[in-house]
Order: C-alpha cells, then sequence, then structure tokens
C-alpha cells in the first residue's frame, strides 16, 4: 500500500521525466508536495525504491527512473502524516494525479511478498529480495556500509510486519547465540527492543554492531554471546537502535 504522499510524489517524478527526459531536482519535489524539509523527500523516495516503484542511478545527477506505477489510485490510511491532501503544483511543474478525496484506501493487487513494507517481490510468490546493506562486525563495531544495488532473496516465512534488511555479520562475538562469522542477519528495523533481544545498534552515530540489548537505569550494555569478548555499556543518548535480529541465513560450501 502506498500513502497519498508517496502517490503523490511518484505521479509527479513520471510526469516530469515524461515531459523533460529527467527528473525533478528535490528542492522542486518539496515544493510540490509541499513539505518543508528535503528529508522528507528522501524517506518518500526511499519508500518508494524499497517498494520496486523508482530506481536511483547513483553518482549521477537527477536521476530518478520510475520502474512502474500502481495499478489503482492509493489513498492515504486515516491518522497517517503522508495522507494530508495534495498541495497545488509550484509554478511550471505539473500537477499530480491523486485520487478523490472520497476514495476509501485502495491496496496494490498483487501477491503478498509485493505488500511486504520494505521488500521487493522476488520472481517466486515464496521469496522476497531485501536490501543488503554491508558488513557488521559481531566483533569490533565498524559503519555497516549501504549498497542500493545489493539485494538478497529470502523466504517470506521467515519475515512478519514491517520493514526489513540485511546484513552480513563478521567476526566470532556472538558465536554462542548460534551466529557465526558469514552468517547474514535478517533485521527489522525499528528503535524499539526488549532486553535480551539481539539488534543492530549504533553508537555515537558512526559504529554499528550486532549485540544483546541490556538496559541498566540510563544506561545500555551491549553483551557479546562469546567470553572472550568484553560487555560493552554506554549511556542510553549515545546508542541509538536500528533494529532487531528476526532470522538468520547461512551457506554451506
Amino acid at each position: 500500500m502506498l500513502t497519498r504522499k508517496q502517490y503523490q510524489l511518484l505521479t509527479i517524478i513520471d510526469q516530469h521525466l515524461r515531459s523533460t527526459g529527467f527528473s525533478p531536482s528535490f528542492e522542486e519535489m518539496k515544493d510540490a508536495l509541499g513539505l518543508k524539509s528535503k528529508s522528507g523527500v528522501h524517506r518518500l523516495i526511499s519508500a518508494l525504491e524499497e517498494r520496486g516503484f523508482l530506481r536511483r542511478r547513483h553518482h549521477r545527477a537527477r536521476a530518478l527512473e520510475v520502474l512502474r506505477l500502481p495499478e489503482d489510485s492509493v489513498a492515504g490510511m486515516p491518522g497517517n502524516d503522508d495522507a494530508s491532501e495534495a498541495p497545488e503544483a509550484a509554478p511550471g511543474f505539473p500537477s499530480p494525479s491523486v485520487s478523490p478525496p472520497s476514495f476509501s484506501p485502495n491496496v496494490i493487487h498483487g501477491d503478498f511478498s509485493a505488500r511486504l513494507q520494505g521488500v521487493r517481490a522476488a520472481s517466486a510468490a515464496s521469496a522476497v529480495q531485501l536490501p543488503l546493506y554491508g558488513r557488521i562486525a559481531a566483533g569490533l563495531p565498524i559503519e555497516a556500509l549501504r549498497d542500493h544495488g545489493a539485494l538478497i532473496e529470502v523466504p517470506v516465512a521467515l519475515l512478519g510486519n514491517g520493514e526489513h534488511y540485511a546484513l552480513e555479520v563478521a567476526g566470532d562475538s556472538m558465536i554462542d547465540a548460534g551466529i557465526l562469522d558469514g552468517d547474514t542477519a535478517i533485521i527489522r528495523r525499528g528503535e524499539g527492543a526488549e532486553n535480551g533481544q539481539i539488534v543492530v545498534a549504533l553508537i555515537d552515530e558512526a559504529e554499528v554492531t550486532l549485540k544483546r540489548l541490556r538496559r541498566r537505569g540510563n544506561s545500555i550494555a551491549l553483551e557479546p554471546a562469546n567470553p572472550r569478548h568484553e560487555t560493552r555499556i554506554f549511556p542510553a543518548e549515545r546508542v541509538r537502535l536500528q533494529g532487531r535480529l528476526v532470522a538468520l541465513l547461512r551457506r554451506y560450501a
């Protein structure tokens, strides 16, 4: 399901590409949607890209490609910030086509995997393709590198509701939890997690690590699952959760 803003932006980009041959600038998209900042446009584009409607051509300016359009007009869900009425288009900019306000929310017709948030439908209905963000250290933390072009096929049965992504594990600090070097961790994106769950934690906006979460008052402990590694404790404001582990994939030679 697309929100109203996502549908409006997809229509704006498609109309601009048809009329000019190149995609609109972020400033133009921001003005056309009536948003206050470009960060909102970035979030909408990322959502459309993850759902398989858009593709970014990296290292090229103003290079967005519309892969497909929804079969039906899609209205925003009530209470969704994206569901407000569309503003008038910016001067000289194509007006976005939107559903009449009286329409009830519709869904994009397709198989179940196409409706999973944050994934692209794979060729088989029993699997989806998740973005593979890079290699995360389960020993010494390193920055997870996002590669927009890398995808990995994952069985639908391993996923629940919500947005997911994959990370390749490096290191041995989680071996007692059954997580080995070279495994692919399937992560459900979100900032919520309970004590004892294995999470992806961003430390000081620079380091990313896969550890077991323990909250202790105003502190957060990131515990390894290997006695050779030490628990690291940080003030809560220095740690931001990027999601929690929901599944593992492993290849055998």
